[in-house]
């Protein structure tokens, strides 16, 4: 069964540590950072309400179903991001990935990549899950794509399925990574980031 505990993945040029109420400012910043929040279809919560988004991702760690963790510069400490497990499933040994943004000048670097595999190595190989899932609105083309790059499958479309901050509603698309399938993933990723850009 799955039991995700605090800890901090690092692998350069990132660290993966516990997000709490200290990551407020840089969270602000990176979102700034694009002003990502003005995305429709993403999380990223507006500056005012950052501490209320971080508030509520520990509640989600508190009742057990949300694992945040804040995405740091590992040379400079800088928030660039966040990223989470959530719907975890200890029973079904099951977890997804999300709540996943970075900000604008981190993005097409080797920070997303690098994240997915320090959260999919944790997930597999020390928590012992045998899948990790992915969900994106169908308008979020970039989440697509960058989740179909790292090997995930696609699982379908849920239609008429979550409301956005705007009050629209969305259909979700859903993804997932078996444990059979992961040693071929952790290759190809692991050599995503070796190889020259």
């Amino acid at each position: 069964m799955l039991n995700v505990q605090p800890v901090v993945l690092e692998r350069a040029p990132i660290r993966l540590v516990p997000l709490g109420l200290a990551h407020e400012t840089g969270l602000q910043r990176a979102a700034a950072d694009g002003e990502l929040w003005n995305l429709r279809f993403t999380s990223v919560p507006e500056p005012t309400g950052t501490r209320a988004y971080i508030e509520q991702a520990l509640a989600g760690r508190e009742a057990g179903h949300r694992f945040p963790f804040a995405v740091l510069d590992a040379a400079s400490g800088e928030v660039v991001g966040c990223t989470s497990y959530h719907d975890i499933v200890p029973a079904l040994d099951r977890l997804e990935i999300g709540w996943t943004w970075y900000a604008r000048r981190v993005q097409r670097s080797a920070v997303n990549t690098t994240a997915k595999l320090l959260l999919l190595q944790h997930a597999f190989d020390t928590l012992g899950a045998q899948l990790v899932g992915w969900r994106t609105d169908n308008f979020n083309f970039a989440s697509q794509r960058a989740i179909e790059r790292l090997g995930a499958k696609k699982d379908g479309v849920l239609r008429h399925h979550a409301l956005r901050r705007d009050g629209t509603v969305r259909d979700t698309v859903m993804y997932s990574l078996t444990a059979e399938e992961w040693p071929e993933v952790r290759s190809h990723l692991a050599w995503q980031l070796a190889r020259p850009r």
